[in-house]
């Protein structure tokens, strides 16, 4: 059997020097790897690599994953000899067999190559190791006409797997289960699959660009398969994932930032797409929550942070799309 020929893109920004060399290093290691495409998004630190296998691409300003990707994947489309696109962050570190593993199963699972994509496990994410354990993706992903993953009718059924997920026993990890969609960390893509869905929506900017970039494979009849034992380890740690929790306080008024406005806006955009079924239960779960945030904001004094929500919110169902204005932050 021939080996495989792989490309790696990966995005780097800011100061991110310190891991973006782990995951080139450790890339360069597996015998597949016959290109390394780093999109530069205006990092500020000075990148500079001697193998020649390394590509920079570079970019004078900050074009957010969307943008970063869009580059990258479309270069290794176009310009690189390969048959694979394995897409990684900047700090996601895979493991020394993870690559070996994906080929494997690759070979294994059934369908077309226009018609699978594999991803690896990343331990940190609870959701996807849940998922990997045997637990249904429809419990966390495309919950019918939820608002920012709020839904009247599920309010007892989440608390009640709360509750009975407090007794359950560790599970054994799956061979492979399915996914409707993956963060761009991790996604192998065959270079026909791409001839089909094309490179990600620029005018995401920065989050949700992937869901919405990988939910195509899924729309296209293909399926997204989670390897569990193919991993990558996240060497830095995720925004909000130290926030703690207080009464009548709400995480994203209290962290409210340009990340916060982007992951609502373009969640707004990507779900009114592809999860409303019935509009007046979307607008009842809409009202009530967004008055839930609004006493919130009163009570913690985060109106001016509940104002820039309502903005985001609006944006994202009317498609109001691109890179957004500094005061909306």
């Amino acid at each position: 059997m021939v080996e495989s020929k792989v490309c790696i893109v990966i995005v780097t920004y800011g100061d991110r020097l310190k891991f973006l060399v782990q995951v080139v290093e450790r890339v360069l290691s597996f015998n597949q790897v016959t290109k390394v495409v780093v999109v530069n998004n205006a990092s500020i630190s000075a990148l500079n690599f001697t193998d020649p296998r390394v590509l920079l691409l570079n970019n004078s300003v900050n074009e957010g994953s969307a943008g970063g990707y869009h580059k990258g994947i479309k270069y290794a489309f176009e310009h690189v000899e390969c048959d694979f696109i394995w897409l990684l962050d900047d700090d996601n570190l895979p493991e020394d067999t993870s690559l070996d593993k994906l080929l494997e199963k690759w070979q294994i699972i059934e369908g077309a190559d226009n018609k699978k994509a594999l991803f690896c496990l990343r331990d940190d994410r609870a959701v996807h190791v849940k998922i990997a354990k045997g637990a249904s993706p429809k419990r966390y992903y495309l919950v019918a006409d939820n608002f920012l993953g709020f839904h009247l009718f599920r309010i007892f059924y989440n608390q009640y797997y709360k509750f009975t997920d407090k007794f359950k026993k560790t599970g054994e990890y799956k061979e492979q289960v399915t996914m409707p969609y993956v963060p761009y960390g991790g996604l192998l893509l065959h270079k026909s699959l791409i001839a089909d869905i094309g490179y990600p929506d620029e005018r995401f900017f920065l989050y949700v660009d992937d869901s919405e970039y990988s939910y195509r494979i899924t729309q296209n009849g293909g399926i997204i398969w989670l390897i569990p034992a193919c991993k990558v380890i996240d060497i830095d740690k995720s925004q909000g994932i130290n926030y703690k929790k207080r009464l009548f306080h709400s995480q994203l008024l209290d962290e409210w930032n340009f990340r916060t406005y982007y992951h609502v806006r373009n969640r707004m955009s990507f779900y009114s797409r592809v999860a409303i079924k019935n509009k007046f239960m979307f607008t009842v779960n809409k009202v009530l929550y967004l008055a839930y945030l609004q006493a919130i904001s009163v009570v913690s004094s985060k109106q001016s942070a509940y104002k820039k929500l309502l903005a985001a919110v609006n944006d994202g169902l009317t498609g109001n799309l691109g890179k957004a204005n500094p005061e909306k932050f």
